[in-house]
């Protein structure tokens, strides 16, 4: 069993494919029109087999106060790296926004970068990969 997916609320799809496929390097893996106003569109890092992540377009006002705090302003989304300062680099080269800048952990190399809309995420290296 594994997580198959996860939902971001986004503001707008295609700010948001340009965010995680042109910033971050991901692959979009799908863009399939539901209706007028309802895409089914996800994306994933290069290389992901198991958890990919669907881009929700906001559809009300309700949803998009969550847009950019979909976890409290705490780090809510996690991604492991096998090379740290080459994917850091890409990233700061791309215009990615690092709020927390590189740190030797116990558990490995880590950064703190947000995306588009302010969602936190965890840049890891770990020391003991699994």
């Amino acid at each position: 069993m594994y997580i198959a997916q996860i939902s971001i609320v986004v503001r707008d799809y295609d700010e948001a494919i340009d965010f995680y496929v042109n910033k971050l390097g991901w692959q979009l893996l799908e863009d399939t029109v539901l209706s007028e106003e309802k895409r089914w569109v996800r994306v994933a890092p290069k290389g992901a087999r198991e958890c990919n992540i669907l881009l929700a377009k906001a559809k009300n006002q309700q949803e998009l106060t969550s847009v950019g705090n979909q976890t409290g302003g705490r780090v809510g989304f996690f991604m492991h790296t096998d090379n740290f300062w080459e994917y850091y680099n890409q990233l700061v080269k791309a215009g990615v926004k690092f709020i927390r800048q590189p740190l030797e952990e116990e558990y490995g190399t880590v950064a703190v970068f947000e995306d588009l809309y302010g969602n936190l995420w965890d840049l890891i290296e770990p020391k003991n990969q699994v």
